[in-house]
C-alpha cells in the first residue's frame, strides 16, 4: 500500500468528518482531524460524556461537540465517520442511513496520516498485549525511538499530535480497530491465536475472523506476517502476500520471568518480528529476562501465611483462563465470573479436574459456569468479587493459589478490567 494511496484517502481540509463516541481514541481522532483543517463532529450519546472544561478546549480547537441521543442530521454532510472502537462497523452504517461516508476506525484514521514510521502490529484473542510490550521493550534495548500504542492504551492518533518521530510504532490491534481499516499495512504483523470471543460484539466467529486476517490484508511480498501455532487451516482462506512465519512452541528465553508456555510463545513472537526490524537476539534476550509481568497478567498480589493471591483479572477468555491454569503449581481456588463473550467453558473440565480444587463464581453468567463445570470442584457463588473471594480465602491451605482469572469481561461489575484487578487487589490486601 503506497503512501500515495493513504494520501488520496484521508481526510482533507474542508471536508467534514464525525466521530462517534467521546472516549480518549474519539477525542484523539476528533483533535487530529481539527489539527487538519476538517470541520469535525464528535457525538456521544452520554448528556455527560465530555467535562464542561474539555467541551471548551474541544470548541477552541474547531470541534463540535454534539452530546445526547443520535440523529439523523448529526451526520449530515459526513465525509468521514469515525466510531468508537466499541460501535461494530455494522451499527455505524445504520445510522448513516443512505450517507455514503466512509466509515474508518481510529486506527486507519492516524495510520491514513503517517509518514514512513515502520509499524510493528499484534493481533490475536489472547497475549497482545504481553507481545506488543516485549516487542517494544526488545526494540528499546537495541537503541531505537519507540512508541507502544494502540489499543493497549495509548490511541495512534496522540502519536501525531505529539509531533514524535520514532524509529518503530508497535501497535497493539484488536478486531473492532481491524474491522474499520482498509489500507492499513504493517511491516510485521503478529497473529497470535483465535478463539471464539466478542460474540457479543461480533455476529459469529467468521466475522471475528475476517477482521484478525486483515492485518496482512494489504501488505506485500516484503512484509513479514507471524502465525500463531493452530492457524494453518484458517490462514489457507485468506491471501497473504508477505512472507510468513509459522510460530512455534520456544524456549528461547529460559530466563523469562512470565510463568507459563503461552508466554514462551508470546516472547518468541515478539522476537521473530523485531530480528526483522534489525534488533540482535543479544538484545532481545536482555530485554526480555528484565522484562516484569504487567499489571493483571497473572500478577502476584501478595503471598500470606503460605497462600499466594494471583491476580490476572486481563484473563477475559476460555483461552486465556486455560493459559493460566496451564501456568499454576499447585492446588488452584479460582475466581470466575462476568459477562460471558463465548466460547464452551466444558472444554476446560479436564484442566479444571487436574489442577483446581475449589471454584468461587461472582456476578454474571454464573448459570453458565455452574451447568459446564457441575462436578469438577466444589462451586460457590456471590453476587460480588469480595464475597467470592473471602470465602475462598477462609478455605485455602499453605500451598494453595488464590486466581482471579474471570474468563468474561469486567462490564456486569466494574468499568473495565483494571479497575476489577484492582479491587481484587484491595480485597486481597484487607484479608483478615
Amino acid at each position: 500500500m503506497t503512501l500515495d494511496r493513504k494520501r488520496r484517502n484521508r481526510p482533507e481540509p474542508g471536508q467534514t468528518a464525525v466521530v462517534i463516541g467521546a472516549g480518549r481514541s474519539g477525542i484523539a481522532a476528533a483533535r487530529l482531524l481539527s489539527s487538519k483543517g476538517v470541520k469535525t463532529r464528535l457525538l456521544d450519546q452520554k448528556e455527560n460524556a465530555v467535562a464542561p472544561e474539555k467541551l471548551k478546549e474541544l470548541s477552541a480547537l474547531g470541534v463540535e461537540t454534539r452530546l445526547g441521543p443520535h440523529k439523523k442530521d448529526d451526520f449530515r454532510g459526513a465525509d468521514f465517520v469515525i466510531p468508537s472502537p466499541g460501535m461494530p462497523i455494522a451499527k455505524a452504517n445504520e445510522l448513516l442511513e443512505d450517507n455514503p461516508a466512509r466509515v474508518i476506525s481510529e486506527m486507519e484514521l492516524a495510520w491514513r496520516y503517517l509518514d514512513n514510521e515502520p509499524v510493528l502490529a499484534v493481533t490475536g484473542t489472547s497475549g497482545k498485549t504481553t507481545t506488543a510490550s516485549l516487542a517494544a521493550a526488545m526494540l528499546k534495548a537495541q537503541g531505537y525511538e519507540v512508541f507502544l500504542g494502540g489499543n493497549i492504551g495509548t490511541p495512534l492518533s496522540e502519536y501525531l499530535l505529539a509531533n514524535r518521530k520514532a524509529d518503530a510504532l508497535v501497535l497493539e490491534i484488536s478486531s473492532f480497530q481491524l474491522q474499520g481499516c482498509d489500507t492499513f499495512r504493517p511491516r510485521a504483523g503478529i497473529l497470535l491465536n483465535l478463539s471464539p470471543n466478542h460474540l457479543d460484539y461480533h455476529k459469529n466467529l467468521e466475522e471475528y475472523a475476517n477482521a484478525k486476517f486483515r492485518l496482512f490484508r494489504c501488505q506485500d511480498e516484503g512484509d513479514l506476517a507471524i502465525l500463531g501455532p493452530g492457524l494453518e487451516d484458517l490462514a489457507a482462506r485468506y491471501p497473504i502476500k508477505a512472507r510468513r512465519l509459522w510460530l512455534s512452541p520456544a524456549e528461547r528465553f529460559p530466563e523469562l520471568k512470565l510463568p507459563g508456555a503461552h508466554n514462551q510463545t508470546n516472547a518468541e513472537a515478539a522476537w521473530q518480528a523485531v530480528k526483522f526490524f534489525g534488533v540482535t537476539l543479544e538484545n532481545a534476550t536482555r530485554a526480555a529476562e528484565m522484562f516484569r509481568p504487567l499489571p493483571h497478567r497473572l500478577e502476584t498480589v501478595l503471598e500470606r501465611d503460605g497462600v499466594t493471591y494471583i491476580n490476572d483479572s486481563k484473563s477475559t477468555t476460555l483461552p486465556s483462563l486455560e493459559a493460566a491454569l496451564k501456568a499454576m503449581r499447585g492446588p488452584v481456588r479460582l475466581l470466575c465470573g462476568g459477562k460471558f463473550k463465548g466460547g464452551d467453558p466444558s472444554s476446560l473440565i479436564p484442566l479444571i479436574r487436574e489442577k483446581v480444587v475449589e471454584i468461587g463464581l461472582f456476578g454474571a453468567s454464573r448459570d453458565i459456569f455452574e451447568k459446564s463445570w457441575e462436578g469438577t470442584a466444589p462451586i460457590s457463588w456471590s453476587p460480588d468479587l469480595k464475597g467470592a473471594t473471602e470465602k475462598l480465602a477462609s478455605n485455602s491451605r499453605p500451598g494453595d493459589s488464590v486466581l482471579l482469572s474471570p474468563a468474561t469481561s469486567s462490564y456486569d461489575l466494574y468499568k473495565n478490567y483494571m479497575e476489577r484487578g484492582d479491587d481484587f487487589r484491595k480485597i486481597v490486601e484487607n484479608l483478615k
